[in-house]
C-alpha cells in the first residue's frame, strides 16, 4: 500500500499491532499482507494517540521532540495559549499537545485559595468551567454576607465577585437594604361592640443589621408580619366601630409606635405604618350607607331652607326700596316688560292708553290665561 503524509500530519507505523516509529511528511510504501499499518493523525492541537500508550510513543525521539506535556495536580487548572492567544482551559491531570506548527504556552492556576483575583486576571474569569468557581453579583442597594465552608468571612458591597469553589465551599446570603413594603391584609377583628371588621395594615421597613439578623431571626418580613398582627389584635379590639372609624389615624400611629419598640429585636428599622383600609360586613355597610344618605338629605334640607329665607329677605328689601322710590319701581317694571317682550311674537296696541299701560294689561291677561302671542 502507498501512503501519502502531508506537511502538517504524521503517521504511526504499526506492524502486527505494535508501534514501530513515527512517519513524517512524504510518500511511503508498505505491504499490508506483511502486517504493516499506518495511522495518520494531524500534528496540531491535542495529540491523538489512536489507542497507543503514550509511554510507548514517548520512547520515539521523533514523537517526544515534537510534543509538550502538561501535568496538573488536583489543586490546579491551566490556561492554554496558542501563539500568544488564549485557547482553552485544561483540567485533566495529564495532557499532550503538538508543539510543531503551534507554539503552546500554559499558565497553571492554583484553585485552592477562594479569591480568584489573587491567581487569575479578570478577563479570564468568565471563561473558567462553571463547576470550579462561583460568581456572586451584589446589586445596588444590596449587601452580601460571604461564607467559606459555612463560616462567615466578610461583608460584600455592590459589585461582581469571583471565587474558586474548589478548596472551600463558597456561599453568599444577599440582603436588600432598600426600604421595603409589608402589607398585613385581611385581619379579622371583633370590635368592642361585637362587630366583625377586616383591617388592611401597611408598613415600610429596612434591614439595618444583616449580620445579627442571620444569627437571630429566620425571615425578617415574616417576624415583622407576626408582630404587627399581634399588636393589631390586642389593641384594635378595644374600640367600638364608631371610635375605630373616627380614630383611624391615631390607632395607626399607635400600631407604628408599638412596632418600633420591637425593631431592635428584629434587626430592622420601621420607617412608616398605618391602617390602609377598614372593610365592614355587608349588613353594616348598608346601615352606614342609609345613615349617610339621611344625613346628607337633612343637610340638603337645611341649605334649601336657608336659601329660601335669604331669598325672601331679598324680596322684602327690594319691595321696601320700590315703595319708597317710585322711579325705582318704574325701572323694575320696565325691566320685567323687557324680559316679557323678548319672548313675545306679536303685540297689538289700541289707542286711548299709554304703551306701558297697555303692555301691563297685556301682561296681566297673558299671565292669567297662560299664553302670550
Amino acid at each position: 500500500m502507498k501512503i501519502m503524509i502531508k506537511e502538517q500530519e504524521c503517521g504511526y507505523l504499526m506492524k502486527d499491532g505494535r508501534f514501530q516509529k513515527v512517519l513524517l511528511a512524504g510518500k511511503y510504501t508498505y505491504f499490508k499482507r506483511l502486517g504493516y499499518e499506518v495511522l495518520v493523525v494531524p500534528m496540531k492541537g491535542q495529540v491523538k494517540t489512536q489507542d497507543i500508550p503514550v509511554d510507548v510513543l514517548m520512547k520515539c525521539p521523533d514523537f517526544s521532540s515534537r510534543v509538550v506535556k502538561v501535568e496538573l495536580p488536583d489543586t490546579s487548572i491551566a490556561l492554554r495559549f496558542v501563539n500568544g492567544a488564549y485557547r482553552e482551559v485544561l483540567t485533566a491531570a495529564e495532557t499532550y499537545f503538538w508543539n510543531v506548527f503551534e507554539k503552546n504556552e500554559f499558565q497553571v492556576v492554583d484553585i485552592t485559595k477562594p479569591y480568584m483575583e489573587e491567581s487569575l486576571p479578570r478577563m479570564y474569569m468568565d471563561l473558567m468551567p462553571v463547576k470550579y468557581y462561583k460568581k456572586i453579583t451584589v446589586k445596588d442597594g444590596e449587601i452580601g454576607l460571604l461564607y467559606f465552608d459555612n463560616r462567615f468571612e466578610k461583608r460584600l458591597g455592590t459589585g461582581t465577585y469571583y471565587f474558586w469553589n474548589y478548596g472551600a465551599e463558597v456561599t453568599c446570603k444577599i440582603f436588600n437594604m432598600k426600604q421595603q413594603q409589608l402589607e398585613i391584609s385581611g385581619q379579622e377583628i371583633l370590635t368592642a361592640d361585637k362587630i366583625g371588621v377586616r383591617l388592611n395594615v401597611i408598613c415600610s421597613y429596612r434591614i439595618t443589621k444583616p449580620e445579627e439578623l442571620v444569627q437571630k431571626i429566620d425571615g425578617a418580613a415574616t417576624q415583622l408580619y407576626t408582630c404587627a398582627q399581634l399588636i393589631i389584635r390586642e389593641y384594635v379590639g378595644r374600640f367600638r366601630l364608631d371610635e375605630l372609624l373616627t380614630q383611624k389615624e391615631e390607632i395607626g400611629r399607635y400600631i407604628l409606635d408599638k412596632m418600633r419598640e420591637k425593631q431592635e429585636e428584629l434587626c430592622v428599622e420601621v420607617v412608616s405604618g398605618g391602617i390602609k383600609d377598614i372593610i365592614l360586613p355587608g349588613e353594616i355597610r348598608e346601615i352606614m350607607n342609609t345613615v349617610l344618605i339621611a344625613e346628607k338629605r337633612a343637610q340638603a334640607n337645611v341649605i334649601m331652607r336657608r336659601e329660601e329665607v335669604a331669598s325672601t329677605r331679598s324680596l322684602l328689601n327690594t319691595a321696601k326700596l320700590m315703595e319708597e322710590n317710585k322711579t325705582l319701581f318704574k325701572l323694575k317694571e320696565l325691566e320685567y316688560l323687557e324680559r316679557i317682550c323678548d319672548k313675545v311674537g306679536n303685540i297689538s296696541l289700541n289707542g286711548g292708553k299709554g304703551v306701558l299701560e297697555q303692555l301691563a294689561e297685556l301682561t296681566g291677561v297673558a299671565a292669567a290665561m297662560g299664553e302670550i302671542n
